[in-house]
């Protein structure tokens, strides 16, 4: 009787959540009309670039996807992704603790310039980026002498994907540190914490996921990034070339298999990194849950 009481309970409540009021339409509607979008735009890409890939039969795959040209590409483009997400990682978080904490002329200045990397087209960027860092550059200059070379090299790679992926991380992490106020900081200052304490024990645990989801987004960013690199990089196969400049390389050669092929390697990869980074994300909500 029990048994049966409490089933019927759960039924009432999972049709109670079917009918939970909403200013969108029916469950229903809204619900087609999500999968037919995501449809359109996503699957049935994705899956049209799995298709083209298997016709070509495994063992072509293999080849033209995991040739030496191709994995020195991947090499290069998730390689320098990492080194600039995890760079953004670290002195986006310092903006925008600087932007939530303090006040000083010019502000909203700063704010605005934060977001500049997207609204400006990603060839005007590297073309910039280019100019600046070049042996005559207004930067590059100075750098020639120390032995430091940036314009068309891994290096100017890097500093082209942690220009556009910055404002990931500062937009992420600005709205938590904003929630989060002073107030804790002098809480645990009472307690008798320093601010190296109150920092790794009451901040860094609230702000973690945040600081991951723009890690992730900054990651995903510089991953597919085309415009902004091609400038600065050089595109020397085996040197400087990324993988999205491949791809459009095999595409002028008519070698679909080949471009293909490489997207396919490319979604994977990404896949697996946002998945290992949501999976982090986890971990830390139901730490600082606990």
């Amino acid at each position: 009787m029990t048994s049966r009481t409490g089933v019927i309970a759960a039924g009432r409540r999972r049709r109670a959540w079917f009918r939970e009021p909403s200013i969108m339409p029916g469950f229903g509607i809204t619900l087609g009309f999500t999968l037919a979008y995501l449809s359109l735009l996503v699957l049935i890409p994705l899956s049209a670039l799995f298709v083209r890939t298997a016709a070509g039969g495994w063992h072509e795959f293999i080849d033209v996807a995991f040739s030496r040209r191709a994995v020195a590409s991947y090499r290069l483009t998730f390689g320098a992704s990492l080194v600039a997400a995890s760079v953004n990682m670290v002195f986006g978080l310092i903006i925008a603790w600087v932007l939530v904490r303090y006040r000083f002329p010019g502000k909203r200045l700063a704010s605005a310039i934060v977001d500049l990397p997207f609204a400006l087209p990603t060839a005007v960027a590297g073309i910039a980026l280019t100019s600046l860092y070049a042996n005559t550059g207004w930067v590059g200059q100075y750098l020639e002498p120390l032995g430091i070379q940036v314009a068309y090299k891994p290096l100017g790679i890097v500093v082209a994907l942690t220009f556009i992926g910055l404002p990931f991380v500062v937009r992420s992490v600005e709205p938590v540190l904003a929630d989060l106020g002073t107030d804790v900081e002098e809480a645990a200052s009472s307690l008798g914490a320093s601010r190296w304490q109150t920092f790794r024990l009451v901040i860094l645990p609230a702000i973690l996921p945040a600081l991951f989801t723009g890690f992730a987004l900054a990651l995903a960013r510089a991953v597919g990034e085309y415009g902004s690199v091609i400038f600065i990089a050089g595109n020397m196969p085996f040197h400087t070339e990324i993988s999205p400049l491949l791809i459009v390389t095999q595409l002028e050669q008519f070698d679909y298999a080949g471009a293909t092929g490489i997207a396919v390697v490319m979604l994977i990869v990404s896949f697996i990194l946002l998945a290992v980074i949501n999976l982090i994300q986890l971990w830390s909500r139901k730490r600082l849950a606990g």
